[in-house]
């Protein structure tokens, strides 16, 4: 009896360490994962920062009592920064101009969504979690919030939900928050505010996506995307 209820408990212990359910110590996810490192700055960044590998977006730093809003576009693809400056011209991955100012960044349409409005055929796509935590000098914060334009009017529209609670830098150790609903979703309505539907990145009812970046003096926010 107790040989079989010491093996449960192991089929538990294990279940549990699987990946996207065992934690760190640091309240993400234990596993492989794709690292952006989303950092604020006092002045702008002047090279292209386009073609290359690096993880890293520069926007504007604001500070805590006025912040400063940049604009990360988002394209489908991989995961892969396309364009790290946020304070110049937005190229795409593929080198071409899609906005006169803002930083890029492609990810998958995200099938590990209750969404309303799903991935659009021939959307790439992909299962994954995002987890993201402020870092660097305490008191700093930011917002972000999904937007895109809705083709009909073409009016920026952008979500009811964003990151209010999660990005803030507070003193001491500063721990992981699962924002996948915010960051790859957006929540509007269609019909004047009589109904709310969650819509997937990348769907075809609305176009050009991007992250609205409000900062308010956060030095550093990192975000880590782990395929489920």
């Amino acid at each position: 009896m107790q040989r079989t209820c010491f093996c449960v408990l192991l089929l538990l212990i294990l279940a549990f360490a699987a990946p996207g359910f065992a934690q760190t110590g640091n309240g993400a996810p234990n596993g492989a994962h794709y690292n952006l490192n989303i950092i604020g700055v006092e002045n702008p960044k002047t090279d292209p920062m386009t073609g290359s590998d690096r993880h890293t977006i520069f926007v504007a730093l604001g500070n805590k009592n006025s912040a400063v809003t940049s604009k990360i576009y988002l394209t489908q693809g991989d995961f892969q920064v396309c364009d790290g400056n946020a304070f110049d011209a937005a190229f795409d991955c593929s080198g071409n101009l899609i906005q006169s100012q803002g930083a890029v960044f492609q990810l998958p349409c995200n099938t590990n969504l209750t969404a309303d409005i799903t991935c659009a055929a021939g959307t790439v796509s992909a299962s994954y979690q995002v987890w993201g935590r402020a870092l660097g000098k305490p008191g700093g914060s930011a917002i972000v919030t999904t937007c895109a334009t809705d083709p009909t009017y073409l009016d920026v529209v952008c979500s009811t939900e964003n990151t209010l609670d999660s990005f803030t830098r507070k003193s001491g150790k500063q721990t992981f928050t699962n924002v996948t609903n915010e960051l790859t979703s957006i929540v509007v309505s269609f019909d004047g505010g009589l109904t709310y539907q969650r819509v997937a990145l990348f769907s075809s009812v609305l176009q050009d996506y991007f992250w609205q970046y409000a900062n308010s003096g956060l030095r550093l926010l990192q975000l880590r995307f782990y395929l489920i």
